[in-house]
């Protein structure tokens, strides 16, 4: 279960902090709002491959950091060169 998601200089996203309930959540959105981004931003704190080009324009580096129930891992993070 995801707790939250904080996401730093990331594609698009500037600063963004998700802090998700208890239950189910549902990312809905139209066509180009983001919903990717944020799931490419969860991958890259479980541990996915990331490459500069991900990093906002002007940005020097980006951030991810995903907070998880203590039972799996309290908070993972990835920073971006």
């Amino acid at each position: 279960m995801l707790i939250a998601l904080s996401i730093r200089d990331i594609v698009l996203i500037d600063r963004l902090e998700l802090d998700l309930g208890s239950g189910l959540s549902v990312l809905t959105g139209e066509t180009g709002a983001g919903k990717s981004i944020l799931l490419d931003a969860l991958g890259l704190a479980l541990g996915a491959r990331a490459d500069s080009s991900l990093v906002r324009k002007g940005a020097e580096r980006g951030q991810v950091a995903a907070s998880l129930p203590a039972w799996s891992a309290e908070r993972r993070s990835a920073a971006i060169p």
